[in-house]
């Protein structure tokens, strides 16, 4: 599929209670490499096979979550036909200066109405990935440090109006639908899965009453032996465990939940099938959420539904 809008999730900044704790956990745990701290006091990392400067930011605060969640454009003139797009459709928009993150151009940001903020930008300096370019090796030494996650892959975030955010997903920026778990009504739909690409997801949404909440930020392993070795990690460094390891029979993907020192809930996954445009949206009842959740014990985890950042 051509990819000519928004192209891929490009970073998260993540709130933590302890900065010098947290950067402990993620360059050490999950192994991401730390490419610049900036005079706001956030410290930046990438996980090792990205290719641009940052992916994955933190800022100390009293309180854990999310700051916003952004998405890298195709250029510069697609980040100004999509910010048109999106006042036209009512949604006010503010500019943030290149520079105000480290090594990342201009950014759109704008305030969906399950309360996120969500960005769009279109440059960021590309610092490789410790892999020549011509005649390249397959990895590099980050790539053996603790978990070490291929990207940052995916997001699920928890808010009300779900029904509204999909619809500026689908009709301004370009995305689809590629699941969907129906509410207890049978009509509404309490999780939907949203693609830009032909991953099984981009970005995902679950109804939820309070606003702008994290669920999870995901990381990618390359095979399911390195989400057992990431699991393997976990236990190592008395990392909690909130589910997994397992297989979601939404997506299919494999996968282990857990969370940072913070209370950040994380994501090591796996897998999936490649969804494209013209695929009918699969459903889910909300009674067999249980096996869309985890597939081998059909549960439907407590903390899944009702713990967030």
């Amino acid at each position: 599929m051509a990819m000519t809008g928004v192209l891929r999730p490009g970073h998260a900044q993540v709130r933590v209670l302890e900065l010098d704790k947290a950067v402990t956990f993620y360059r050490d745990v999950l192994g991401l490499v730390e490419t610049g701290r900036d005079d706001q006091g956030r410290v930046y990392f990438k996980c090792w096979d990205e290719r641009d400067h940052n992916s994955y930011i933190l800022r100390e605060s009293d309180q854990a979550g999310i700051d916003f969640f952004g998405f890298k454009v195709l250029d510069e003139a697609t980040l100004d036909q999509l910010e048109k797009d999106l006042n036209a459709y009512g949604i006010e928009t503010r500019r943030l200066p290149a520079g105000d993150l480290l090594e990342t151009g201009e950014r759109v940001r704008f305030t969906l109405p399950s309360g996120h903020e969500i960005e769009l930008y279109a440059t960021k300096t590309a610092v490789g990935n410790g892999i020549p370019a011509v005649n390249p090796g397959p990895w590099c030494a980050d790539s053996e440090r603790g978990i070490a996650p291929v990207r940052l892959d995916h997001t699920l975030l928890y808010g009300p109006n779900i029904a509204e955010v999909k619809k500026i997903f689908e009709d301004v920026l370009g995305f689809y639908l590629v699941e969907r778990v129906l509410g207890e009504d049978g009509e509404s739909e309490a999780a939907i899965w949203l693609s830009c690409s032909h991953k099984v997801h981009d970005i995902a949404f679950a109804e939820y009453p309070e606003p702008g909440k994290l669920h999870h930020c995901s990381f990618l392993m390359e095979s399911w032996e390195r989400v057992l070795r990431a699991g393997d990690i976990m236990s190592m460094h008395q990392v909690p465990v909130d589910i997994g390891p397992t297989r979601h029979g939404v997506t299919r993907g494999c996968t282990i939940y857990a969370w940072d020192p913070s209370g950040n809930r994380f994501e090591t996954f796996m897998g999936g099938y490649q969804p494209y445009p013209d695929y009918e949206p699969l459903t889910w009842t909300f009674d067999n959420f249980g096996q869309g959740l985890d597939y081998p014990q059909r549960k439907l985890h407590e903390t899944f539904l009702t713990v967030v950042s």
